[in-house]
């Protein structure tokens, strides 16, 4: 004969079966796009690069997973990583498939921190904004000019401002019980990230991408001033004196944003200010983006991070020799 259940257990079980799932250990698309790229680099016949017609990469055929140990080196030099972004490019505007999955997969390093960058601190459901991550850097591939140095940067920041966009459509449509949560959390207060100001000043106009990207890049990231001159093909002096006026122009916005929030103490906690003499076009620069970018109809997002190209899978044979590496053009 069975035995009714104690009430603190069947209590126990109702609570845990209506707990909300928390879906940030859930896999994402860069867990899915981890894992494909990985396959593309296993086995005896990996995906590869003719380092021949690439230079500065070792004159032979080089499996995608060695090239993306080398792009993160800090002494690999622009010019490498630029021209190893222009074949990848070319290659996935031109066949897709393989090539399009290898772009994602080496930008890995760069995608997935910015990823959880932007919901570090964000209540929601960060896949949503994963996934914008994903589809700013996408269709940045279809567009982004590969005679511009620092290829790889500019698509960087094209993911990010497609994950800012996705973010702050989710703070803006919380519900009223999150919203107390999530805005407390907003980008602009989670703790006055750098990269949350550049991109809310370009977005009020007051900079430029490429301004946005020097100052980022060169203030708050690995990338010197020198390299930084030699990728944008220019003198030390001439990137010196760019980044300076770049950098009046962001004083300039930050002190009017201030005087604004400070004239207008009832303001809606969590909306960023805009430029006053910007506010129209950054108004309507959020639309757009509102129009563009929908959190609803995104993927599933990112479970893990990591800067490391993806480890290989086990092969399901054992390899008896060296693998015999040769180009390939798709992976269908």
């Amino acid at each position: 004969m069975d035995l009714p259940s104690s009430p603190k257990k069947a209590a126990a079980t109702t609570s845990s079966a209506h707990r909300p799932r928390d879906r940030r250990a859930e896999p994402g698309v860069f867990d899915t796009a981890r894992t494909a790229f990985a396959w593309l680099v296993t086995g005896p016949h990996p995906v590869a690069l003719d380092g021949r017609r690439i230079h500065g990469l070792p004159p032979r055929l080089m499996p995608l997973d060695e090239v993306g140990a080398l792009l993160i080196t800090k002494g690999c030099p622009q010019e490498t990583r630029d021209a190893v972004w222009t074949a990848l490019v070319t290659r996935s505007r031109a066949e897709a498939g393989t090539w399009t999955v290898a772009c994602v997969g080496l930008a890995l390093p760069v995608l997935v921190p910015v990823a959880a960058k932007l919901t570090n601190r964000f209540r929601g459901d960060v896949h949503d904004v994963h996934s914008a991550v994903l589809t700013g850097f996408l269709e940045a591939l279809a567009d982004v000019d590969l005679t511009r140095p620092a290829i790889l940067v500019r698509l960087r920041w094209a993911a990010y401002r497609a994950g800012h966009r996705a973010l702050r459509d989710a703070l803006d449509t919380a519900s009223p019980v999150a919203d107390l949560g999530a805005r407390a959390l907003a980008p602009e207060h989670a703790g006055g990230h750098p990269d949350f100001v550049l991109v809310a000043a370009v977005q009020a106009g007051a900079i430029t991408i490429a301004e946005a990207a020097l100052i980022g890049e060169t203030r708050f990231g690995e990338l010197s001033l020198a390299d930084a001159a030699q990728a944008r093909g220019q003198n030390y002096k001439a990137a010196q004196q760019a980044r300076h006026r770049a950098e009046r122009r962001l004083v300039t916005y930050l002190t009017s944003l201030r005087d604004d929030q400070n004239a207008t103490p009832t303001r809606r906690r969590g909306t960023a200010g805009t430029h006053p003499v910007n506010r129209t076009r950054a108004n309507g620069a959020s639309e757009r983006a509102r129009r563009q970018v929908s959190p609803r109809t995104a993927k599933p997002g990112v479970g893990g991070c990591g800067a490391r190209s993806p480890e290989r899978p086990r092969p399901s044979r054992p390899e008896s020799g060296p693998r015999d590496v040769q180009e390939a053009s798709s992976c269908d």
